[in-house]
């Protein structure tokens, strides 16, 4: 009986070390690469990862929202392989807390801030006029206080003496993306977004840039997170290669990588 109760014992603790041994390798690499990537690469990124498959054979998982939410995830632990930021501090922030493979980090896009109009409306004018373009009617921004396109967006206004104008009209959406949404359905007069994402909707009109001294610079950094593994490292080298650059230069975006 004894010996009985030993073997059953020695199985059952032989299976809870499989179990809780951590993947093989070759497992591993059947787990599909994830890229948490800001709002505004969707179509640009969601071609270049297309390309790389068609290249490759090897797939990657895209999940994108604004880079404050990418990011707070990243912190509580969610599974990512790839961050791509939409402007530097929030990279930083991953970085101050340890989470990213700092030598891997790459500034890897460029992006201009625009305003846009519903194409429906045939408005037209100038960022001064932005007021009078307005009337009763919404701007459409990021998040001011956390999405960089909305950050870029109020210091632009700000900057221009146009912020204290028109903020009790602003309707701020969860990251670019959906404040472009907001303009091409006509739901507000007029929006700030990327060049990147006018590029992307046919339904509006871009009827201005912000100068460029307006703004910090946007830039997008990329970077492994610190569990990312070898396919993780190749797929970031295609993205930051001149192999990708026509997919992000197609959409708008300046291709920042030597």
């Amino acid at each position: 009986m004894r010996a009985l109760r030993r073997s059953l014992i020695a199985g059952l603790l032989a299976g809870l070390t499989l179990l809780l041994a951590p993947l093989s390798p070759a497992l591993a690499q059947d787990r599909p690469v994830t890229i948490f990537a800001a709002a505004s690469l969707k179509t640009a990124l969601d071609k270049a990862l297309a390309a790389y498959r068609t290249q490759t054979g090897t797939a990657a998982v895209a999940s994108y929202a604004a880079s404050s939410a990418l990011a707070k995830q990243i912190a509580a632990g969610a599974p990512a392989d790839i961050f791509i930021s939409a402007d530097q501090d929030w990279m930083d922030n991953l970085a101050q807390q340890k989470l990213i493979k700092p030598e891997s980090r790459v500034t890897l896009l460029g992006n201009r801030l625009v305003l846009i109009t519903p194409k429906a409306t045939g408005k037209a004018g100038e960022i001064a006029d932005l007021p009078s373009l307005l009337g009763d009617g919404k701007l459409a921004m990021a998040d001011t206080a956390g999405v960089p396109a909305g950050k870029y967006g109020k210091a632009a206004l700000t900057k221009l003496g146009l912020w204290d104008k028109v903020q009790g009209q602003v309707a701020q959406a969860e990251n670019v993306r959906a404040a472009l949404a907001l303009v091409a359905r006509g739901e507000a007069a007029a929006g700030i977004v990327y060049a990147s994402d006018a590029v992307a909707e046919p339904n509006v009109t871009v009827i201005a840039t912000f100068p460029a001294d307006s703004h910090a610079p946007i830039e997008y950094p990329a970077a492994l997170l610190g569990t990312a593994g070898p396919e993780a490292e190749k797929l970031l080298k295609f993205l930051s290669s001149p192999a990708a650059r026509r997919y992000f230069e197609e959409q708008g975006f300046t291709f920042l990588v030597n």
